[in-house]
C-alpha cells in the first residue's frame, strides 16, 4: 500500500469530503494548506489533532471574497477606512491575512484565545474555486505536522499525513512565503510575507 499513489480529488469530490466533515489538504499560494468545514466542530478537532496544532493559536479562513467572511467576523467594528484596506490589498492580488474582530458567534476552535480570527481571500484560482463551490470559506493552516516544514508537493502531504487527509489536485502558487498577517485595526504587520 505504501507504494501506491496518493489518490487526488477533483473539487466535486473535494467539497464532498468536507461536507463529510473530513480534512482536506489543498495547495496555496505558497504551500498546501489543511482545512476543513469552519462550522464542523469535529473536523476542526480532527485538524487540530491531526497537525498536532494547540486549540489556543487559532486557525485562518481563506474564502473566494469579503461576503464569505462576514458570518464569522465582526463587520460592524471596522471603520470604513479598514474595511477599504483589506479590500484594496486583496482585490489587489497582494496575499495579505487580516486580523479582524470575530462575531461573538464564532467558534473558540477558530479563533483560539482571541477576540479575532484571522482571514484572507485567496488569490489561487483553484482554492477560490473550491470555496465558491463549498459555499463558504475554509479552515486554513500549512499542512504540515507541528516543528516540520510546510508542505509544497502532493508527495510532501502524502509523507506527512498519509491517508489521513484527501488531496485536492493542484499545484501551489509562486510565492515563497506563506501570507503576511496584518491586525485591520492598528495596520502593524504581525508576520511579514
Amino acid at each position: 500500500m505504501k507504494n501506491q499513489p496518493h489518490k487526488l480529488l477533483t473539487i466535486v469530490e473535494t467539497v464532498a469530503q468536507l461536507n463529510a466533515g473530513k480534512v482536506v489538504a489543498y495547495p496555496t499560494e505558497a504551500v498546501f494548506g489543511l482545512g476543513c468545514d469552519p462550522d464542523c466542530e469535529t473536523a476542526l478537532l480532527n485538524l487540530l489533532t491531526l497537525k498536532h496544532r494547540p486549540i489556543e493559536k487559532g486557525l485562518i479562513l481563506i474564502a473566494s471574497d469579503y461576503s464569505q467572511l462576514t458570518p464569522y467576523i465582526d463587520d460592524s467594528a471596522l471603520s470604513g477606512q479598514q474595511r477599504a484596506r483589506a479590500l484594496a490589498s486583496w482585490s489587489n492580488g497582494e496575499v495579505v491575512t487580516w486580523i479582524f474582530p470575530k462575531n461573538p458567534k464564532t467558534s473558540r476552535y477558530l479563533t483560539g484565545g482571541f477576540e479575532t480570527i484571522a482571514v484572507r481571500v485567496t488569490s489561487h484560482p483553484l482554492v477560490k474555486q473550491l470555496c465558491l463551490q463549498f459555499g463558504k470559506p475554509l479552515v486554513s493552516t500549512s499542512a504540515n505536522l507541528s516543528g516540520h516544514l510546510a508542505c509544497k508537493t502532493v508527495a510532501e502531504v502524502a509523507a506527512q499525513f498519509g491517508d489521513k487527509v484527501a488531496i485536492l489536485a493542484g499545484e501551489v502558487g509562486q510565492r515563497d512565503k506563506p501570507s503576511e498577517i496584518r491586525d485591520i485595526k492598528t495596520g502593524l504587520t504581525l508576520r511579514a510575507g
